[in-house]
């Protein structure tokens, strides 16, 4: 017998939120002797750790910054805002699975956006 889940409400994070989010999961579980972190739960606080450089501020204005440029949807934005891409090839990758290619101009555009947070 499968058991289905249901998706009842979705949002996008940066990872500076999940961090935040983590961390009260991570006190929360502390205060209980008894319950043990999961291995996912921990390697997912490993990961934001290592990997968090914006406070969530920082990290939610630069998606606010981004969602203003034409051709930067919502999702695009916040893989942008958790990659923090340094160059044109690195910020093509975030576009590879999109049906269309952006110019130099836009790719240097999101770029000079991302070095204003860096």
């Amino acid at each position: 017998m499968t058991i289905f889940k249901e998706i009842v409400d979705e949002e996008f994070l940066t990872v500076s939120e999940t961090k935040e989010l983590l961390a009260d999961i991570e006190a929360e579980r502390a205060l209980d002797e008894d319950r043990e972190l999961r291995y996912e739960l921990a390697r997912a606080i490993e990961h934001v750790n290592r990997f968090t450089t914006l406070d969530p501020e920082e990290a939610q204005a630069l998606v606010d910054d981004l969602q203003e440029l034409e051709k930067v949807d919502e999702p695009t934005a916040y893989k942008i805002a958790n990659l923090l891409p340094r160059d044109r090839d690195e910020l093509r990758s975030v576009y590879a699975q999109q049906r269309y290619s952006l110019s130099g101009d836009e790719l240097d555009d999101i770029l000079n956006v991302v070095a204003q947070y860096r």
